[in-house]
């Protein structure tokens, strides 16, 4: 009896090295959907420079406008996404307390809201892959897989992410960490 398929949905994958020269160079992507169909994610450390409020034309509140906005994958990148999580999400669809929502009224209503602890990171475009193409991509160990948790999404630096993720993995993964990013400077 063969094997069911892993769903990766809620983790995230991390260039094994085997993606230099590819958008995907150096890229943590959080799979936000994956089934049969396919899946989607949404590359975490890609700042566009811009900021929401100077790429999106929409009537949005301003705690939202002065956002950083990320390139969220190389496919559709005039598509918004955006990530969200609060103190307590009961209907969270990417994991525990994280969402992922594609709606101008929800954005506009979740950046009306008053609470504290609220978050949100929002993305021009996403990575997108076809029926079994990101399975192809783990069995080649294009990717590596990490446990996503909110503070890697929101709180760790973009710049330092795929870096600090993989020195987090151990002895073996720090040196892909360290090594630089052309390796001709080696």
């Amino acid at each position: 009896m063969p094997d069911a398929p892993q769903f990766l949905k809620g983790l995230l994958l991390l260039d094994s090295g085997q993606l230099h020269g590819s958008f995907f160079q150096r890229t943590v992507v959080l799979v936000c959907q994956h089934d049969p169909e396919g899946a989607l994610g949404l590359v975490l450390n890609r700042a566009t420079g811009s900021k929401v409020g100077e790429m999106i034309v929409a009537d949005l509140p301003a705690a939202l406008k002065e956002c950083p906005l990320y390139l969220g994958g190389p496919v559709q990148p005039t598509a918004l996404s955006f990530l969200h999580t609060d103190s307590f999400l009961p209907d969270a669809n990417v994991m525990p307390n994280l969402s992922l929502g594609h709606s101008l009224d929800a954005l506009t209503e979740i950046g009306e809201s008053f609470s504290s602890v609220r978050k949100v990171k929002m993305f021009a475009g996403y990575a997108g892959w076809s029926p079994g193409q990101l399975e192809d991509e783990m069995q080649r160990e294009a990717w590596l897989t990490h446990p996503a948790t909110t503070e890697w999404v929101f709180d760790t630096d973009p710049d330092q992410l795929w870096r600090g993720i993989l020195r987090q993995k151990g002895w073996k993964y720090k040196l892909l960490a360290e090594m630089p990013e052309d390796l001709s400077a080696n």
